[in-house]
């Protein structure tokens, strides 16, 4: 028999990006409002007076009085084994990755280490609301075995690779661009496609990875061709002059990545700070995506995003907290930051823009959204519950709301993983405040 459980509480999700079809056509609400999960997919959603007299019989009712269900989050840029540097004082980028970062990495040499953080970050993830993350591994083959077995026992929806890294890093934490082909292609035959699981070839970024390197990354996009590329972009200024002096023949930092085929449909690049026109419009003609990670880039002092340009060459965006540059797991903190970022900007940032950016737009940059995104009957029930008397302020400020826009803003604006209530995968809590 199926199993067959029932949620009721507010319901809101995407259907499109507000920009493309307005802010009233963009998404479904239901304010009273019922979801039908059914052998971890949604089966039926829509107002609770219209569904429950037609639900299964034997259907577990559960009710969250003062919530608001949404779609789980989407992280599109995150580092798993920076958790413990996150916080850390002081540095822009490239000085932060020598003092910080690689030190940290290079104790992910032991499997054990590289098992206790994989679940302890996979319960931060969830207890921030988000259900699918890419996520950066380090350059041993086993920090991306320890966090695909944790993701694979809670039957999450996740894509990581083993970092590619063969040069201009610490010996201990390189690679060669033969063992880096060898390991990756290993993890992608004993993970990619296994339950809900996706590979993503990984070069850290190009000043750390040869031309003989970028070219066997390439290599296994070809051979795979519904792979994942993660990498980094135009971060800080100081790293786009590294590439040029780096790599003098090539016409900017993007080509470098398009000259060994990385530049395509499901490559997505972190930050993308210091594009130019022509690099975005290139991204755009590929499918390509850039993850926004509007904590870290001001954590480093890094720079701001132009939103606005990104979209109108057609590059697909979506929301990364960036852990550890980045100083939070919650989507909503990010949100928070990332509306600042535009405002510094004269751009603005709809509630309903952001939850967008949060789910649906994160599903579209992955190419996922036949499967998450938002709460269509069919996919993956991936959702988060929304507490509205998460903390007093919280509460107090969404009583005096008038609006639905109004209470978003406001939890975008105050949330954080307090207001978390519970998190679901394929239709199981995975947790619960």
């Amino acid at each position: 028999m199926p199993r067959t459980k029932a949620f009721r509480a507010a319901l809101l999700h995407c259907l499109a990006d507000p920009r493309e079809v307005g802010v009233e056509a963009s998404y479904e609400y239901f304010e009273d409002g019922l979801l039908l999960v059914e052998d971890g997919k949604v089966a039926r959603l829509g107002a609770a007076d219209d569904l429950l007299s037609s639900l299964p019989a034997g259907t577990a009712l559960v009710e969250y009085p003062d919530a608001l269900i949404t779609p789980g989050f989407i992280d599109t840029h995150i580092h798993y084994p920076q958790v413990g540097v996150m916080g850390s004082y002081g540095t822009q980028l490239l000085d932060w990755l020598e003092t910080y970062t690689f030190p940290n990495e290079g104790r992910f040499a032991d499997p054990e280490h590289a098992r206790e953080q994989a679940k302890l970050f996979l319960e931060e993830l969830l207890r921030n609301g988000t259900t699918t993350a890419l996520v950066f591994g380090t350059v041993h083959k086993q920090s991306v075995d320890a966090f695909f077995e944790a993701a694979e026992k809670l039957d999450l929806r996740m894509i990581a690779g083993k970092v590619l890294m063969d040069r201009n890093a610490p010996d201990y934490l390189t690679d060669t661009p033969e063992t880096g082909y060898a390991d990756s292609r290993e993890l992608i035959e004993r993970w990619h496609g296994k339950g809900r699981l996706h590979y993503a070839v990984t070069p850290r970024f190009a000043p750390t990875s040869s031309p003989e390197q970028l070219a066997l990354a390439g290599k296994l996009l070809g051979e795979f061709p519904d792979l994942y590329l993660h990498t980094h972009i135009s971060e800080n200024r100081q790293e786009v002059e590294w590439v040029r002096s780096l790599f003098p023949e090539r016409r900017g930092y993007l080509d470098v990545y398009d000259h060994h085929g990385l530049v395509g449909a499901r490559s997505v690049f972190a930050h993308g700070l210091h594009l130019c026109d022509d690099e975005c419009r290139r991204l755009g003609e590929a499918g390509s995506a850039v993850a926004f990670c509007p904590t870290s880039n001001l954590f480093l002092g890094s720079g701001l995003l132009d939103l606005a340009r990104l979209e109108a060459h057609g590059v697909r965006v979506g929301l990364g907290t960036d852990v550890g540059g980045g100083t939070s797991f919650s989507q909503l903190t990010t949100l928070s930051e990332a509306y600042k970022v535009l405002q510094l900007q004269g751009q603005k940032l709809d509630p309903f823009k952001a939850l967008y950016l949060a789910t649906l737009g994160g599903a579209q940059a992955l190419y996922l959204d036949q499967h998450i995104g938002n709460l269509q009957p069919g996919k993956d029930a991936d959702f988060v519950v929304l507490d509205y008397q998460a903390t007093p302020l919280i509460a107090h400020r969404l009583a005096q709301a008038t609006s639905l826009p109004e209470r978003l803003f406001a939890l975008m604006m105050l949330g954080d993983d307090r207001a978390v209530r519970e998190t679901f995968a394929a239709g199981v809590s995975v947790h619960r405040r």
